[in-house]
């Protein structure tokens, strides 16, 4: 049996404390939610007052939160799967300076962006005041996840010579990129959509900018009720937030891993 080093116990080590100094803290955030009282901790009991109260205030901002992000998420495939493909099979250089500028929001604070949506569109009062403008923001900050995401996958297979084979069958431009690319990049497209939905639920600084008083999503919510309210009652939203965004995650990266394996065996 091969003896382990100290390298291995203090890897283990390290992982720990970081997994301790990650979750403790959403622990005891958790637990505050539940409690009567949180100066008094669980001693002073349990009860689901906080819970109960925090879905009566803010359920609207949790269906909104959950509606931009799939809308979101509909938008950047519809957008973001034919820009990636195109940008791999057009490799001159216009369009890495496309890929360039379509990269620009990830460089750019979400703040800023927001600020150049409102001088562009802050005329327009229905749309400013509709949910579509948050999501427009939504979509400008993380179309470029997706994009890289599906072009990563496109760019180490031959698609060039699998189009060529098609084209030789009689396949015609639609049916090549149906058939063909989006096939074949169905691992990309899903960490795309993992990624897009993670960062539209829990963006923060550029819906701030562009939400009204009522349209408010997950993140300002939690934010509004911190600063106005009791501390159990803003635990008991954190706690609803987990309880929502966490099964919704691991059943997309259930989904990216399950793709990921049969994309590795149809190979």
């Amino acid at each position: 049996m091969k003896r382990r080093g100290i390298s291995y116990y203090l890897q283990w080590l390290v992982t720990l404390l970081t997994a301790a100094f990650m979750v403790v803290p959403a622990l005891q955030s958790i637990a505050a939610g539940v409690t009567v009282d949180y100066f008094h901790g669980l001693a002073s009991g349990v009860t689901l007052k906080w819970l109960i109260e925090v879905w009566g205030l803010y359920q609207s901002s949790i269906w909104l939160s959950l509606w931009l992000a799939f809308a979101c998420l509909i938008v950047t495939l519809v957008i973001g799967v034919p820009a990636a493909y195109a940008l791999v099979r057009w490799k001159g250089w216009g369009a890495r300076i496309i890929e360039e500028f379509v990269s620009l929001p990830l460089a750019v604070p979400g703040l800023a962006i927001a600020l150049a949506l409102l001088q562009l569109y802050g005329g327009f009062r229905e749309f400013r005041n509709s949910w579509l403008f948050i999501l427009t923001g939504h979509v400008v900050y993380t179309l470029p996840f997706m994009i890289r995401s599906v072009m990563a996958v496109l760019s180490i297979i031959d698609l060039k010579g699998m189009e060529e084979a098609a084209g030789t069958l009689g396949a015609g431009a639609w049916r090549r990129f149906f058939d063909i690319a989006v096939p074949n990049a169905v691992p990309g497209i899903l960490a795309g959509a993992l990624t897009v939905v993670t960062l539209s639920i829990g963006e923060f600084n550029l819906t701030w900018m562009l939400h009204t008083p009522y349209m408010k999503t997950l993140p300002v919510g939690l934010a509004d009720s911190y600063a106005s309210m009791r501390l159990e009652i803003a635990s008991a939203y954190t706690l609803i937030f987990f309880l929502m965004i966490v099964p919704l995650l691991s059943l997309l990266q259930w989904v990216t891993a399950r793709a990921n394996r049969y994309a590795k065996a149809v190979r």
